[in-house]
């Protein structure tokens, strides 16, 4: 039996990308691509070809021509930086990637049957779906907001972290939402009021939140990325120990298109420290230029900051001095702390009365350290755990 003439061509066609050539290694694609040059393999070979792309894509996606489209947006090549920079690009360039987008679209829009006729097996093979997208139209019009959508792995992803000197995704970030979150409303309007600013292009200030533990600064910050994510908004997190690493990171992201909040979560101070000197300098500008697209969110205990031998504050003036904005979530009060508590047993379904609530809460916040969200939080879980009727 001879080769199909359409799979002969794209696959043929195939070896001719030059720009988003490293989708030809994708491991969905690769089995795919094999089963384009069918007339000499072995039945059993073209059966294991054919269940194995299947369980790829299907491992990702049902709808093959999604995909390969989702992987041509999230590709980093030399095209999308250089659109990404603003720069002018060649006409041969342009008519390059053009013919590109037309092949991987039709190599996408490759039906079930036509490779099932070139499988030798009479039994029930899997199937997958396709669509009629325009690459090109989809894809020039994605470029177009690239400030939203970004390229590379940091198109998908709103959360990354430094991990063996890379940076590197959280596959299951902490989904909490503005919304979900109670009191401290004028705190996280002035972080949110900043945050915009710096997606607007607008002058925007790095941000020290400190004060009470499990006032919720940590999650004011996350909440956040994940409500301006549609806008372009990352975060990556780096610990006090990576902090050395901070100019080298600010050099990777300079010329990408998206905005980034550089996080360091529970920033601990002593003097003499070299992480918070590498800090302190970064800041300043004295280490490597920010990037106009990044700012420094960090968070921090008023203890931690102050350190052992410094009642007198003097090492908090010395961090937050290089801060432009600096928001302090302090202990709630009695009234505030049973309001987040009720607040929160209404949004997590916890049926009690008003009366019973707040007499467990003081007792739980007098057992556990005191008043704060945290505890307000902690406790309507016990008590859903104990009586998970009432949820």
């Amino acid at each position: 039996m001879g080769r199909n003439k359409k799979l002969q061509e794209i696959d043929l066609s195939l070896n001719s990308l030059v720009v988003f050539r490293k989708l030809l290694t994708h491991e969905v694609i690769l089995p795919l691509r094999a089963l384009l040059d069918t007339e000499s393999m072995d039945p059993m070979i073209q059966l294991r070809q054919y269940t194995e792309f299947i369980t790829r894509l299907y491992a990702r996606s049902t709808n093959l021509t999604e995909y390969i489209f989702q992987l041509i947006c999230e590709d980093d090549n030399f095209y999308v930086r250089a659109v990404a920079r603003g720069e002018q690009v060649d006409e041969m360039l342009e008519a390059c990637v053009q013919n590109e987008l037309a092949i991987l679209q039709r190599l996408a829009r490759i039906r079930p049957h036509e490779l099932q006729k070139e499988v030798s097996y009479y039994g029930v093979l899997p199937e997958w779906k396709t669509s009629d997208l325009d690459f090109g139209a989809e894809y020039h019009a994605r470029l177009r907001e690239i400030g939203k959508y970004g390229y590379g792995t940091f198109a998908p992803h709103p959360m990354f972290v430094i991990r063996d000197e890379r940076i590197v995704p959280v596959l299951h970030p902490d989904p909490v939402q503005l919304s979900e979150l109670s009191g401290y409303e004028q705190e996280r309007q002035a972080v949110t009021d900043n945050t915009l600013a710096l997606l607007q292009g607008k002058p925007a200030q790095n941000v020290l939140l400190y004060g009470d533990p499990g006032t919720g600064k940590s999650t004011t910050v996350k909440a956040v990325v994940n409500a301006f994510f549609a806008q372009g908004l990352r975060l990556i997190q780096i610990t006090k120990a990576q902090l050395p690493m901070l100019p080298e990171i600010m050099d990777q992201i300079y010329d990408c298109p998206l905005k980034f909040i550089l996080y360091i979560d529970d920033l601990t101070f002593a003097p003499g420290d070299d992480s918070f000197s590498v800090l302190k300098a970064t800041l300043e500008g004295t280490v490597s230029a920010r990037p106009d697209n990044a700012l420094i969110y960090a968070t921090g205990s008023r203890q931690n900051l102050l350190g052992k031998d410094d009642a007198d504050g003097a090492a908090l003036d010395s961090l937050s001095a290089r801060f432009g904005l600096r928001v302090c979530f302090a202990r709630p009060e009695r009234a505030e702390y049973l309001a987040f508590t009720q607040q929160l047993a209404a949004q997590m379904g916890l049926d009690t009365d008003a009366e019973t609530l707040a007499q467990k809460a003081e007792d739980f916040a007098a057992r556990s350290g005191g008043r704060s969200p945290r505890a307000a939080k902690q406790l309507i879980e016990r008590l859903l755990a104990v009586h998970p009727a009432d949820s």
